[in-house]
């Protein structure tokens, strides 16, 4: 069930992709993979209730919306799988007004693995800095399923939004990127619970230039 619904996903995001070049007959000018390795407790964020890491593998599809002076505006589609792992380290989080509290307890400190599947949008912002050199800032707003609930958030539909910081290097027809993301998981109150994972890490990048 779970692959079914990212093989969807990916399927989406080639329709979309379609119905872009369609209305507005440019192309995609690159296609990339990415890596990210986030947690929740780190240097700059820390939470005493859980502990929350996750790997996200993402294909990338980058479509030119305006090209700048300065700054250049991208469109970057990206279907994605996330593997995470979470563990309730606080047990009082779960108080006793909650119905079978103690079973949940027990439940949500075991350490578990967890899958979500994406698709994400992101609106880029890039800037020559030298030759060949670029920074980007990316904003990823995107919806996914969740294959575990846990004492913060629902099994199910989900939302992600990630930001991302970065430098970008071109060699010949590729390029290497890395960056520093920020992330947050959550459903808007869809379901119950909502508390949400926030997480901080880094990503790694590689394109080919199509165009």
């Amino acid at each position: 069930m779970n692959k079914l619904i990212f093989f969807l996903l990916l399927f989406l995001s080639f329709s979309v992709i379609g119905q872009v070049k369609k209305e507005r007959q440019k192309s995609i000018t690159k296609v990339g993979v990415l890596f990210s390795n986030a947690k929740q407790n780190n240097l700059f964020f820390f939470d005493k209730d859980y502990d929350y890491k996750t790997n996200a593998y993402k294909f990338q599809l980058f479509y030119p919306i305006q090209r700048g002076r300065n700054w250049d505006v991208n469109l970057i589609l990206q279907p994605q799988f996330q593997k995470a792992q979470h563990q309730l380290l606080n047990e009082q989080f779960i108080t006793p007004d909650e119905e079978n509290f103690e079973f949940l307890r027990e439940k949500f400190t075991q350490k578990k693995d967890i899958s979500l599947y994406a698709f994400e949008v992101g609106f880029q912002l890039r800037k020559s800095i030298i030759k060949n050199i670029f920074f980007e800032a990316t904003l990823g707003l995107g919806a996914g399923y969740i294959s575990l609930e846990s004492e913060r958030l629902a099994k199910g539909f989900t939302f992600i939004e990630n930001l991302s910081l970065g430098l970008a290097h071109r060699i010949n027809k590729s390029e290497i990127f890395l960056a520093t993301t920020v992330g947050h998981v959550s459903n808007f109150n869809i379901q119950k619970p909502n508390s949400g994972y926030n997480i901080l890490g880094f990503e790694l990048g590689y394109r080919v230039f199509i165009k």
